[in-house]
């Protein structure tokens, strides 16, 4: 081999998928990069035959090497990417489906050559690991009117929009599909929870780096996307929240929901256990939120996201339970839109508080019952001192302060029971899934 070509084999590894549409197409693109010096590697989908496979690599056999798919290593890129890095050479993956190979794209500036692990990929179809994949996941119920404008909106900001449509009964697949998103479609309404919870799992399968959810209505500003995206890459937060009531938002929410949405953020933060003002959550209930790659699997794999609106304080409760990072940006939201979300602020308020009161008793038992508990015993304490008192005093037995007594220092010393044997049981029952560092 001369010296150019031989130093044109050192700049890069091409890597090809071979599949039985392209095989034509492979077979003189493997011709042109070997002629150039590459070395490659040829990894087969499902739809090649061994014997084909046989005859590609065959074509020379110095420079071209098989990377099987028996040993189970993953998607067909991926494989070319761990095999790659065993070499120690850069990597290239050319899709010949799209387009042949061109050894003047490798020597373009605009085509970024690294280690395998940012291989550079020209194809529309599959992910390569540690590439960045942004996904917008709109939860959607009925919501045809609107759907489409945040579709088209989202899409100039995302590689790729998905529609989550909750049972809908109108048009709004159609509409989301002919505006650029990806639907996804429940047989049934599931709820809001539910929608999110299909979100996450389609982002996990997608192979998504960044997970940004927003309403259907209108409510959320598109054009917010790039710097919840931008301040998640930047401060490495595994969740980036996009907040109502943080300097520099803009929201015309009604007085009475600001209200009872800053109660809900009070309760949700102190069942948290969180005081301290630089980890208080301002708007616990924001539906625009950007999630990084491990949140996005955590929250895919946990069953106990509930499927209704207190789906946005449980992922709350799960990011704290794995002390995850939560960062908050200023956002605009937009109450004065057509069809906006009528759900009762009263039924709504109470389903919220309700989860709250039962998370705070699973997760924080002592909280919950021991130390009302403990208050409750005080006081049937101090009532048991005055009935001995007055019975002193004026040789009567005092029939209510008795009971009273009772009532408290029983209920008191069960609160307190109960809530040390849940407590107990939770350390002892606790998986062990490790602590993920404050960041």
């Amino acid at each position: 081999m001369s010296k150019s070509t031989s130093k044109k084999h050192n700049k890069a590894v091409i890597g090809f998928v071979a599949t039985s549409a392209n095989l034509a197409k492979l077979t003189q693109s493997i011709v042109d990069a070997t002629s150039e010096g590459y070395q490659v590697l040829v990894t087969p989908d499902s739809t090649i035959s061994d014997r084909e496979l046989e005859f590609v690599v065959k074509l020379d056999p110095q420079l071209v090497s098989l990377v099987p798919s028996a040993d189970e290593r993953g998607p067909p890129y991926l494989r070319l990417v761990d095999a790659a890095s065993e070499k120690g050479s850069r990597l290239f993956v050319y899709h010949v489906d799209d387009s042949q190979f061109d050894s003047n794209d490798i020597e373009s500036d605009s085509l970024r050559m690294g280690n395998a692990n940012n291989a550079t990929i020209r194809t529309n179809n599959e992910s390569l690991r540690n590439e960045e994949k942004t996904i917008a996941a709109i939860p959607a119920h009925n919501e045809e009117k609107t759907v489409g404008e945040v579709v088209r909106d989202a899409v100039a900001y995302v590689d790729e929009v998905l529609v989550i449509d909750d049972g809908s009964s109108d048009e709004t697949p159609a509409v989301a599909r002919a505006a650029g998103a990806t639907v996804i479609e429940h047989e049934r309404n599931r709820g809001y929870g539910g929608a999110l919870n299909t979100a996450f799992r389609e982002a996990d399968e997608r192979g998504a780096t960044t997970l940004v959810t927003l309403d259907a209505d209108g409510q959320h500003n598109a054009a917010d996307i790039p710097a919840l995206v931008e301040h998640q890459r930047e401060t490495d937060a595994s969740i980036v929240v996009g907040s109502r009531f943080v300097d520099g938002a803009t929201c015309n929410a009604p007085l009475y929901r600001r209200f009872g949405i800053k109660v809900i953020n009070v309760l949700t933060n102190l069942s948290m256990g969180v005081v301290r003002s630089e980890s208080w959550v301002s708007d616990t209930q924001s539906g625009f939120r950007a999630y990084d790659r491990q949140a996005i699997q955590s929250l895919a794999a946990d069953n106990t996201i509930g499927d209704q609106m207190s789906a946005s304080t449980d992922i709350l409760y799960h990011a704290h339970h794995y002390n995850y990072r939560i960062e908050e940006i200023p956002i605009r939201v937009e109450y004065d839109v057509e069809d906006a979300n009528s759900a009762n602020p009263i039924s709504h308020g109470w389903n919220l508080v309700s989860n709250i009161l039962r998370t705070v008793e699973r997760e924080r038992p002592m909280t919950a019952l021991g130390v009302p508990g403990f208050l409750a015993t005080v006081v049937g304490v101090m009532f048991g001192y005055l009935f001995v008192v007055q019975y002193l005093t004026n040789g009567q037995l005092p029939v209510g302060i008795a009971v009273l007594c009772a009532l408290f220092t029983l209920a008191g010393m069960f609160a307190c029971f109960t809530g040390i044997i849940l407590h107990s049981m939770n350390r002892v029952l606790e998986p062990n899934v490790g602590t993920v560092s404050q960041r």
